[in-house]
């Protein structure tokens, strides 16, 4: 079995510690970027060995997302390389349709993770010229090249807020939240104002719960579709055509038409436009799906910052005070990178490339990045081929020169036991 995975020896080392030589790359994570990767590295012929901490891939598809959850984006734009979506999957496929597209796409491409296997630490041996990657049950990976496939949105980000470790109710990051059910009839405090905290605010409001959204700062909302179409798929095709700033004031023309003056509910635009905000900063605008709607009937109200928790209260910014049953924290996700690479040159602080896009997926000495280019699945898509090209090559050409040099030393021996 080990022979699928590009593995050429397996020992122990000083009786703790298992050691396991590759072949090919290893690929640490087996969401939808590190399983495109590995189908592309299949398609070139190279062996692989993919790493996952949990005991599934897409674990945070699995289990850190909300049940009505659905792609953001029409399904073209979200499909990884070598396989489509079925026919039959609608525009915006269900968090359910996801996952099973996944998994077959797993099946058809003979990705096999190790499962339960937490990266403990990465590093770049230069005496050996190899990656040593370290895992939590003991095990050292030795490779050449490494794929860092853990993605944007590794660990929830947990804010530092005055007294909410006095809070009386229940306290849940979105990534725990499945559904609003349990909180019908709850007064509940959303923390955050993106995709996540809108659809759950709008998700609680379906079911009878009363939320309040806080909105810290600017926001930019967009209606999911104009005119039938896509303002994702819209806003691509003008940008064949236009300047980015441009397409910014077309598609804040449209947003104005579609939903309306959206600032006198509490929610600012930035002074940047979205496509330009997103490429700058990562801060990706909201796709309304019927959000804002609930806002302006008062189902959903709009709160600004908050100062301080109490017991059964929050104190907001401007002197308010909100009785809270529970506390929601839509405040995203970010890299686990720096907590376990041993590298500072090619990935920043904050555990992103610090190249921009589009050159934020190689680095030095075999080390590869893919699904932090904040452009989505297309961008970790474009990773994944660009990198599996890379290693595909310098593969083929070592393979190259391996064969070559068996012949020549099959010819020597030839001579020598004729002379």
């Amino acid at each position: 079995m080990d022979n699928l995975f590009g593995l050429v020896d397996h020992k122990e080392v000083n009786s703790r510690r298992s050691l396991v030589w590759v072949n090919g790359p290893v690929i640490v994570g087996a969401g939808p970027s590190g399983l495109a990767t590995a189908a592309c590295l299949r398609e070139q012929g190279v062996p692989f060995v993919v790493l996952e901490r949990a005991d599934c891939i897409a674990s945070l598809w699995q289990k850190r997302t909300y049940d009505r959850l659905k792609l953001h984006l029409p399904r073209q734009f979200c499909q990884l390389p070598k396989l489509p979506f079925p026919e039959n999957f609608p525009e915006y496929p269900t968090k359910r349709q996801f996952i099973d597209y996944l998994e077959s796409y797993a099946r058809k491409f003979e990705i096999s993770p190790r499962f339960n296997e937490s990266v403990h630490s990465a590093r770049y041996d230069e005496t050996s010229g190899l990656w040593r990657v370290t895992t939590a049950a003991e095990v050292e990976y030795i490779c050449r090249w490494l794929v860092v496939a853990t993605g944007e949105n590794a660990e929830c980000v947990v804010p530092e807020i005055d007294g909410l470790r006095e809070f009386a109710g229940e306290v849940m990051h979105s990534g725990e939240y499945r559904s609003g059910e349990k909180f019908a009839g709850k007064r509940v405090l959303v923390v955050g104002c993106g995709n996540s905290g809108m659809e759950v605010s709008l998700d609680l409001c379906n079911h009878n719960a009363s939320p309040s959204m806080v909105v810290r700062s600017s926001v930019h909302m967009l209606p999911r579709e104009v005119l039938g179409k896509s303002t994702f798929e819209l806003a691509v095709f003008l940008m064949k055509w236009l300047p980015l700033w441009l397409v910014d004031k077309l598609l804040l023309i449209m947003a104005w038409l579609v939903l309306g003056n959206i600032e006198r509910f509490g929610l600012k635009r930035p002074s940047v436009g979205p496509l330009e905000l997103k490429n700058t900063k990562g801060k990706t605008p909201v796709l309304d799906i019927g959000t804002l709607g609930k806002i302006r009937s008062g189902d959903i109200k709009v709160v600004p910052g908050i100062k301080r928790f109490s017991k059964c209260q929050a104190e907001l910014v401007n002197g308010e005070i909100l009785d809270v049953d529970s506390v929601i924290l839509a405040t995203g996700y970010c890299s686990n990178v720096p907590s376990w690479l041993q590298e500072s040159e090619f990935f920043s602080k904050n555990g992103l490339p610090r190249s921009p896009f589009p050159n934020g997926w190689k680095g030095k000495s075999g080390l590869y990045a893919v699904g932090f280019t904040r452009r989505g699945l297309s961008g970790a898509s474009s990773d994944a081929v660009r990198i599996a090209q890379d290693i595909g090559k310098a593969w083929k050409e070592e393979t190259k020169q391996q064969q070559r040099s068996k012949r020549t030393t099959a010819c020597h021996r030839r001579c020598i036991s004729q002379f």
